[in-house]
């Protein structure tokens, strides 16, 4: 009857320790859950904020870009006439940065090229792999 009782015993802890492992995951679950909305919470707010910091960043640097065209204005309008000026000074500004940001293009484009998309290190270990599995099974 020991025996019996025993096994009985046995199973009964069983059941309890599958049950209390499955309430144990399932708990953990709800914390991974719980955690993962804060931190999407905390992520979102700081994607804003740095979404406003940059307009408002774009803003002052447009004034600045005013400022330079304005102040480039005057300059020439001391060696040409105010109406050569006022349309130089804008042509002049935009020329420069748009020469500059196609050369920032021409470089990461460059780079991209160069590196490619494929990633090697991945690729590298995939054939390993199949060279090993080739191994294992001839």
């Amino acid at each position: 009857m020991d025996a019996a009782k025993t096994e009985q015993s046995l199973g009964a802890l069983i059941r309890e320790l599958t049950r209390e492992v499955s309430l144990l995951l399932h708990q953990e679950v709800e914390l991974a859950k719980t955690e993962m909305g804060e931190k999407a919470t905390l992520v979102g707010r700081s994607v804003a904020a740095i979404t406003l910091g940059g307009a408002i960043a774009l803003l002052g640097g447009l004034a600045l870009l005013a400022a330079v065209i304005t102040g480039l204005g005057a300059l020439l309008d001391t060696f040409l006439p105010t109406g050569v000026a006022v349309w130089l000074s804008p042509l002049l500004v935009g020329a420069a940065l748009a020469f500059y940001g196609y050369s920032r293009i021409q470089k990461a484009l460059a780079t991209l090229h160069h590196e490619g998309v494929v990633p090697k290190q991945t690729t590298q270990t995939l054939q390993e792999n199949t060279q090993w599995l080739k191994a294992k099974i001839s």
